[in-house]
């Protein structure tokens, strides 16, 4: 398969100046003052993006996701390592990147397109469609230094999809806009997908990654630490960056802790709609420790069906093993197949304590005919 990014022995290093002189006279009277520390914040990167595939990339504040977007969009220059890419190339870096705030929202269209290579031409033939996208006729004409984060979201997103690029980069901007408009944008990068383009796509929620995305690559400090399924990266990301990063027991001293086993008494996740189950979550650790029950439920499409409230399910975990029973009063899933995810998480619900992904697959049977994901058994009056 052709491949429309590739990213060779990528690094990726900065110098960061430690008491530099804040005047002339500073310059002056103390010449070798001042010390400089080199940061690499790319180490021997290597992966590809094959025609028509979305690539997600997660990894936590400081890993090294934005620099190297940066690095493959051209906006920085590696340190070392080579990056080539095949096609038209449109980003979204950052918030209002490429914006000049004196501008209108209209002069910025323009300007974010001829940055692209577009004529005025081509841009006069897709304004109205970037215009309607962005949902901002009122404030076309106004300033972007008047927008909000959500205006700046709104028109970048609608001029980089409306250019109809190869490749699009998406470099957690989403995160900003309403709920709405992200469903909007959700849509147009599906559509991207059918009409086989490529897409880079950061985002710190690991749902819309795996609901979008064909593999993902997880960033740590810098260095490549998984490429591949969406699923297998996940739990990495989980498991190793979340779970290593935030194990504490009551003392405050880490802890080791670790999910061993999901389990039904009768050996079998299949289950009847609307009736009742239970499973069983096997938990060893070497010390005493105390968090919250979470438990999440997706389809096999990649779409949250259901999160507990990591707040209301406290457990007390003591050395060794260690069963926690999870008991469904009644389940209200139409016929399909769901993946289950389990974890503890720290009393605060902030950290990760353990994670096991995809820990079981439960079978839900239905004989209706109704479509969708959930009964909702309205009561009907006239």
């Amino acid at each position: 398969m052709v491949s429309v990014i590739e990213v060779e022995g990528v690094s990726k290093q900065f110098k960061i100046h430690h008491e530099r002189h804040q005047s002339l006279k500073e310059r002056v009277l103390h010449p070798r003052s001042g010390s400089t520390e080199v940061f690499h914040a790319l180490r021997d990167i290597n992966f590809k993006v094959a025609d028509g595939e979305t690539v997600g990339i997660l990894g936590h504040n400081g890993s090294g996701k934005s620099t190297l977007l940066k690095t493959i969009c051209g906006v920085l220059q590696p340190t070392s390592g080579e990056i080539r890419l095949r096609g038209s190339l449109a980003a979204l870096l950052e918030l209002g990147a490429g914006f000049q705030h004196e501008l209108s929202g209209r002069d910025n269209v323009y300007l974010y397109g001829a940055m692209l290579g577009f004529s005025r031409k081509m841009v006069d033939a897709i304004f109205d469609d970037v215009v309607a996208f962005s949902e901002l006729e009122q404030f076309i004409d106004t300033q972007v230094k008047f927008y909000s984060s959500g205006m700046y979201v709104r028109l970048a997103f609608a001029v980089a999809v409306n250019v109809n690029p190869d490749i699009l980069v998406v470099d957690e901007v989403l995160a900003v806009g309403d709920e709405r408009f992200q469903a909007k944008c959700i849509d147009r990068i599906r559509h991207f997908q059918r009409e086989g383009r490529s897409i880079l796509f950061v985002t710190h929620q690991a749902d819309q990654v795996r609901a979008i995305c064909d593999r993902a690559i997880v960033l740590n400090a810098g260095h490549l630490i998984a490429d591949g399924p969406v699923q297998d990266s996940l739990r990495i990301f989980r498991e190793h960056l979340l779970g290593d990063a935030a194990v504490l027991d009551t003392s405050g001293t880490h802890a080791d802790v670790a999910i061993d086993a999901v389990t039904t008494p009768t050996g079998s996740f299949q289950v009847r709609h609307g009736a009742a189950m239970h499973f069983d979550v096997d938990v060893s650790t070497r010390r005493a420790i105390s968090g919250n029950f979470v438990m999440e439920v997706f389809t096999r499409g990649g779409l949250l069906v259901s999160r507990s409230d990591p707040q209301g399910s406290p457990v007390n975990l003591r050395p060794g093993a260690n069963r926690i029973g999870v008991d469904l009063a009644r389940l209200p899933l139409l016929d399909g197949v769901y993946d289950v995810n389990v974890g503890l998480v720290d009393p605060a619900g902030s950290n990760v304590i353990a994670w096991r992904e995809q820990a079981a697959t439960m079978q839900v049977i239905y004989e209706g005919r109704e479509g969708g994901i959930i009964e909702l058994s309205p009561t009907v009056r006239q």
